[in-house]
């Protein structure tokens, strides 16, 4: 059987791509009964302009059967939704197809988890296509790979107008706290630091003219560990909020109805806390910046005659934390030089940034 992996560009096809260099010799050691599995990856975005799982099924359909594919899951990194619940899988047993949602299955063990769910997909269409039937098809589909503790999986009524027969959802508080990691992880926060150069330049250099300011080391002296931790707070809260606010990451609805705003509030808090791990990734970075600068540049007579305080150990730790903090703000300032579009391409995955962009176009017009 010919399987194909249709996954978006970026992190969907790397997992594709990874998973394909085994997938071949795993299917045919599950299936047992000596099947082949001729697997190839194409990567194209085919979730673009749309987030609607029928749309998305019915693209898949028609590109399979252009290339006479046997089997096709589509993987994406958007959550999809369906009637307001937040879908896993949706499997066509007729046609060999299946849509996968990677944020529904979390942010840890993707790569394994991604592997587990496309192996009982294509295992439980390998059986409906081989002739066995329907049912066949739908009985070797197990819960395990998108089950989990934190994870209530369920199968879910599809409509009579839908291309799918059989559809997994996630439900439930657990359900929803598993899909906002996977979100944020879909986002791949980590590229926020270097994606962020204007604003990390801004940063380093209110850092290094801090460390070697007398008053500067005269506040430090002075600070008590709560003011300390509220500076730490208050910079790195200055900071999200400036990018949310400056580069508009803010997700806003035209629509009225609850399950807009339920997705709405979805996406602003994936992104509050996509930014905020980047800055404070940012901010650890510039705290052992500021201690190594601050041990090769201090002096310990000098720094004594101004704060009658000896430079150890604590002085040199209050006083990276405080620098820290005063370079945070400066990155913020500095990151108003940085284009909108250079934000969100290290905050957001490409999926996600066309798909604002293209809510951005139709609020426009």
């Amino acid at each position: 059987m010919r399987v194909v992996l249709l996954a978006d560009p970026d992190a969907p096809t790397e997992i594709a791509q990874r998973m394909a260099r085994t997938l071949s010799a795993r299917l045919a050691d599950k299936s047992g009964r000596g099947r082949r599995f001729d697997v190839e990856v194409v990567s194209e975005p085919f979730t673009s302009g749309t987030e609607d799982p029928p749309t998305l099924m019915s693209r898949i359909r028609d590109r399979g059967r252009a290339e006479n594919w046997d089997i096709v899951v589509a993987l994406t990194d958007l959550p999809l939704h369906s009637h307001g619940r937040k879908l896993v899988v949706d499997l066509d047993h007729e046609h060999g197809l299946a849509l996968l949602s990677l944020p529904s299955l979390g942010g840890w063990r993707l790569q394994t988890r991604a592997r587990r769910a496309v192996e009982a997909a294509v295992l439980s269409l390998a059986d409906s296509r081989a002739g066995k039937g329907e049912r066949a098809g739908l009985g070797r589909l197990s819960l395990g790979p998108f089950a989990g503790r934190l994870a209530p999986v369920h199968s879910d009524p599809v409509g009579d107008e839908e291309m799918a027969d059989l559809r997994y959802v996630a439900s439930g508080p657990r359900g929803y706290l598993r899909l906002l990691v996977g979100m944020v992880r879909a986002n791949r926060p980590w590229r926020l630091v270097p994606g962020l150069s204007k604003a990390l330049a801004a940063a380093l250099a209110t850092g290094a003219i801090a460390t070697v300011n007398s008053t500067v080391w005269t506040l430090a002296a002075s600070q008590s560990t709560p003011r300390l931790v509220i500076a730490m707070v208050g910079s790195v809260a200055l900071m999200i909020g400036w990018l949310i606010v400056d580069a508009h990451l803010w997700h806003r609805t035209v629509e009225e109805s609850p399950e807009a705003r339920k997705q709405a509030a979805l996406y602003n808090i994936s992104t509050v806390v996509t930014v905020g791990i980047g800055v404070v990734v940012c901010y650890v970075g510039l705290l052992v910046i500021n201690w190594v600068w601050a041990l090769f540049i201090l002096n310990d007579r000098v720094f004594a005659s101004f704060t009658r305080n000896p430079l150890d150990a604590p002085e040199y730790w209050t006083l990276s934390w405080f620098v820290a903090s005063i370079a945070t703000v400066g990155g913020a300032l500095g990151s108003g030089l940085e284009t909108d579009e250079a934000i969100r391409a290290a905050a957001y995955s490409k999926r996600e940034q066309e798909r604002r962009r293209m809510l951005q176009d139709d609020q426009d017009h």
